[in-house]
């Protein structure tokens, strides 16, 4: 491509064949080339996961593939479920490194430097011949049961610098057992992905969540930080007590509850969604987010979803034009909320629209933050390869 050319499209991907050999060649079809300097999977639990590694490996080659298993798919039709979905991004305008961290339920902050390094050294070499206009874009997979996202998306975009860092936590279509990520050919546990996204394009990190603040608090005065389990809120049983104060007192709590009544914590003048992720035989409550005793929470209300969706996707073509592709990692709460609402048909045709891929995860990544409830990604614009990349949150 000759410095200020239109770049071709993305190529993104989406099969919904059972069979693992059928799914992966459906896949290659659509993704592989000579050209390809990463594929990027995301893969239903429903999959038989070995042989669908196995068959990915023998189809793709020296091509590096990687991804994670997810809550469902969003694809290039929308919300599925049952799929596999992703993106090739070509060498043209895109080089890409890729670090493994192993056993991240052991995680330590010593540990980040070490990988950030290793990761930046590749990168280097990697983006070489880009030349000096490429920019540079931390992608983060990690198995989403390992409850060790904090600890690693904080020391790790620490160690990056100012690298922007945006990902999701890979989830198992509400089983809670095992998820995974796929690497070198294998679906690993314990483990996450560190991938630096060099290219030449615009681009926009974002942050969307559709919730606002009310004035009902609740206080954590008993917890289990290292389980997130959440024992006592006011100092009573903590699942009783929640259902008394989002209004659901004596009803059974369900994902679909904890999707539409989501309570939030205050950080830096901005507020997080602390999701919940199941109520436990004891009224105890376990959540996807760090918890800690003393931790003021606060109910939150939803505002329209389908209009926070039009206004960040307006917002990006306004920075960067209509996107190539929306990289997009988004909570398994929302589309359950969307199901609840009967609005996934319509927020499908508006994802399609804007290019998305990406999963419904088990908690989203952004810059230093594991967030819930939330909708994070990148989004990469068509412009000219001259033109400097747009770096910023909404």
């Amino acid at each position: 491509m000759m410095r200020g050319s239109n770049p071709q499209p993305l190529r993104k991907a989406c099969t919904q064949a059972a069979d693992a050999d059928v799914a992966a060649q459906d896949i290659f079809e659509q993704l592989g080339g000579p050209d390809v300097a990463l594929v990027l999977l995301f893969v239903s639990t429903h999959h038989d996961l070995p042989a669908l590694a196995k068959a990915l490996a023998a189809r793709f080659g020296d091509v590096p593939v990687v991804g994670c298993t997810t809550a469902g798919e969003l694809t290039p039709f929308g919300y599925m479920d049952g799929a596999v979905t992703g993106v090739a991004f070509p060498k043209d305008g895109f080089a890409v490194a890729v670090e493994r961290i192993d056993r991240v339920s052991g995680f330590e902050i010593g540990d980040a430097k070490p990988a950030a390094r290793s990761l930046l050294a590749k990168a280097e070499v990697a983006s070489s011949r880009l030349g000096p206009g490429a920019r540079r874009i931390a992608l983060f997979l990690v198995d989403g049961l390992c409850v060790k996202e904090e600890l690693l998306v904080s020391a790790l975009f620490d160690a990056l610098g100012d690298v922007p860092l945006i990902g999701g936590s890979a989830g198992d279509d509400l089983s809670f057992k095992n998820t995974y990520v796929l690497h070198e050919g294998e679906f690993r546990q314990d483990a996450a992905l560190l991938l630096m996204l060099c290219t030449t394009r615009p681009f926009k990190v974002f942050r969307n969540q559709h919730f606002v603040h009310t004035d009902r608090k609740m206080v954590v005065t008993q917890a289990d930080p290292a389980r997130r389990i959440v024992t006592e809120i006011n100092a009573e049983p903590a699942a009783r007590e929640y259902a008394r104060l989002v209004g659901l007192e004596g009803e059974p709590l369900t994902p679909m509850i904890f999707a539409a009544h989501p309570v939030v914590v205050r950080t830096g003048g901005e507020y997080y969604v602390r999701a919940i992720q199941k109520v436990n035989d004891d009224e105890s409550l376990t959540f996807f987010c760090a918890i800690d005793e003393g931790i003021v929470l606060t109910v939150a209300d939803g505002v329209d979803i389908v209009r926070s969706l039009e206004d960040l996707f307006d917002q990006v073509s306004r920075e960067i034009g209509p996107p190539d592709l929306v990289l997009g990692f988004d909570c398994v709460f929302r589309s359950l909320e969307l199901e609840q609402k009967q609005l996934k048909q319509s927020v499908s045709r508006l994802l399609g629209r804007n290019n998305v891929v990406g999963f419904c995860t088990y908690g989203e990544q952004y810059n230093a933050m594991h967030v819930n409830q939330t909708f994070t990604g990148l989004a990469i614009g068509m412009a000219a390869a001259a033109t400097a990349p747009l770096v910023g949150a909404l």
